[in-house]
């Protein structure tokens, strides 16, 4: 008899052709129009305008600066933030703790981050309002550009405070690996102050395995366009934010110049990268040389704590951003200086409600269906991987990161043009698709570790009972890994829930979510009615993880109970 086929083996060649062949067909339908080739204007031959154009355009100098220095400073800020949280929380144990509010601040999308922020620092804001006018002297909101200043500062504390808990996951999820506390021991034991001993000697330990997580935050840092419509200047905009501007405009003659800002932005992130990665063989220099010296003291320990303060700093302004908008959402008649609202009320809500119930709904599905479909692909890929003893390299790793590294702009709207081609545009299979590229590499990151740690022997004991490799996985298997496989989900759909760019290029507009709705809302519309929508965007997926930490352990006292 022959042995039947194993579908598990397709798992990992079906994954990579979802998210990197459209990837591959979107660039290149980016990079055509970029180069002339567009037959829709009848341009066939290959040219050059569409550059020049570009760089004739008013302001762009200053667009592409604002992109380096914002993409470049709020990235070094959030790592500076987890490094020093983590090297804070290795000597002290209080600190440790913080660590539980990771959840919600992993789970408030960028743009309801942004909307809060703006909520709290602007001139007519909740700080400006405590401090005014018995401090201050302002009876009335001071003419201060604040939010959306020109150098940008407020953009890049919006992307730093919010990259923080990313990165902060990944180093203490590096530090876990590396057996710190030895080698801290080790290294107080020699006289060194407990920040400089994690320096030393954890820091170049883990750096290495956070590597692609930090070069994944400054892609989206160099890159990003739903935080910079809330908070980085609009004459000129980042980079990013003009290529979408001209995408949107119903004038055709502007897409090759929005195809080759797209496909600038691409190289800015690829040069970025190359960037940093040459500093870091200069700082891995410099650290081996301080090392070698000896030295006990130094700057690196008041770094190291300036740093840790900021990333308390990060978490209580994320915290204090969803309280400004759960406030604004229930505020009747909050005028400056007032510090709080003269009455609270629903009535925002009433009015919000017909729809919310549609963008939640929305929202809701888009990020259900592609979460399912990504957790359905890792897991087969894990469980191949089990079955076949296979143990994938570095290169694996590079591939998953593809879509959190390649500019979103870049690819999107050749994407668009495929999904038009297909007559796929502005569906709900597209968004869904559209959503799969970015959720599948965090749920697969979720799931590999918690996989891949489970112990061989419990599947050997299955089958030495008679069980198949299918009851063992379904049976054995997957009720083991409930809690991580609820992580990976709440991951995956607060991924979702915070997309803006894959959802309005695959569903051309017309497909709206409580991302979409919260961008535009933030233009300008009543602080209350942004309020609601965007308090709503931060709670949906707050609600998933608060399930996702629940459920697992209600099913597991069902099951003892059973037994």
């Amino acid at each position: 008899m022959t042995a039947r086929p194993d579908p598990l083996r397709l798992a990992p060649g079906l994954t990579l052709a979802l998210f990197l062949l459209p990837i591959g067909a979107g660039l290149l339908g980016t990079l055509a129009p970029a180069f002339g080739i567009f037959p829709a204007l009848g341009e066939t031959r290959l040219s050059l305008d569409a550059w020049r154009d570009l760089v004739s355009q008013p302001g762009f100098s200053t667009s592409l600066r604002l992109t380096l220095t914002s993409g470049f400073l709020s990235t070094a800020l959030a790592l500076l933030f987890a490094c020093g949280f983590a090297a804070l929380a290795s000597t002290r144990a209080g600190t440790a703790r913080l660590e539980r509010a990771l959840a919600p601040l992993l789970a408030t999308p960028h743009v309801a981050v942004a909307i809060g922020l703006a909520f709290l620092i602007a001139s007519s804001g909740f700080l400006a309002r405590v401090v005014s006018p018995w401090l201050t002297g302002w009876e009335r909101p001071p003419a201060l550009a604040i939010v959306r200043d020109p150098w940008g500062l407020s953009y890049v504390a919006g992307l730093a405070i919010k990259e923080t808990a990313y990165l902060v996951l990944m180093v203490l999820a590096a530090q876990g690996q590396v057996r710190a506390a030895q080698a801290l021991a080790a290294a107080r034991a020699l006289g060194y102050p407990p920040l400089v001993a994690w320096a030393k000697v954890v820091l170049p330990a883990i750096y290495r395995q956070i590597r692609l997580p930090v070069y994944a935050v400054l892609a989206f840092s160099l890159s990003n366009v739903e935080v910079a419509l809330v908070l980085a200047p609009g004459t000129p905009p980042p980079l990013a934010v003009l290529a979408m501007r001209w995408f949107a405009s119903w004038d055709l003659s502007l897409y090759p110049t929005a195809a080759a800002a797209a496909t600038l932005q691409l190289l800015v992130v690829v040069a970025g990268i190359g960037a940093w990665r040459l500093a870091e063989v200069v700082v891995k220099r410099l650290h081996r040389a301080w090392c070698a010296r000896g030295a006990r003291g130094g700057l690196s320990g008041p770094i190291l704590g300036i740093g840790g303060a900021g990333a308390i700093l990060s978490g209580v302004a994320v915290l204090g951003a969803i309280g400004m908008m759960a406030l604004w959402s229930v505020a009747e008649g909050w005028r400056y200086p007032d510090a709080l609202p003269r009455a609270l009320s629903l009535r925002s809500w009433e009015r919000a409600t017909p729809t919310l119930v549609d963008l939640v709904g929305t929202t809701a599905l888009v990020a259900a269906i592609a979460t399912a479909v990504a957790l359905a692909l890792a897991l087969a890929c894990l469980e191949n991987e089990a079955r076949r003893d296979l143990k994938p390299g570095a290169g694996a790793l590079w591939l998953l990161y593809v879509p959190l590294l390649v500019p979103q702009i870049a690819f999107l709207f050749g994407a668009q043009v495929a999904l038009v081609r297909l007559d796929l545009d502005a569906t709900l299979v597209a968004v869904v698709w559209a959503h799969l590229l970015f959720v599948l590499p965090y749920v697969f990151l979720s799931l590999a570790d918690p996989f891949r740690a489970l112990d061989p022997r419990y599947a050997r004991i299955a089958a030495g009972l008679g069980a198949g490799p299918w009851r063992t996985f379904l049976a054995v298997k997957l009720p083991m890994l409930a809690r991580p496989i609820a992580t990976a989900f709440a991951v995956g759909f607060s991924v979702s829930v915070a997309l803006y760019l894959p959802t309005l290029f695959a569903g051309a507009g017309r497909i709206m979510t409580l991302t979409t709705e919260a961008v535009t809302l933030s233009s300008g519309a009543d602080r209350r009615v942004v309020g609601v929508t965007a308090f709503a965007q931060a709670a949906l997926p707050l609600l998933v993880y608060a399930a996702a930490l629940t459920v697992p352990g209600l099913l597991a006292a069902r099951r003892r109970a059973a037994a």
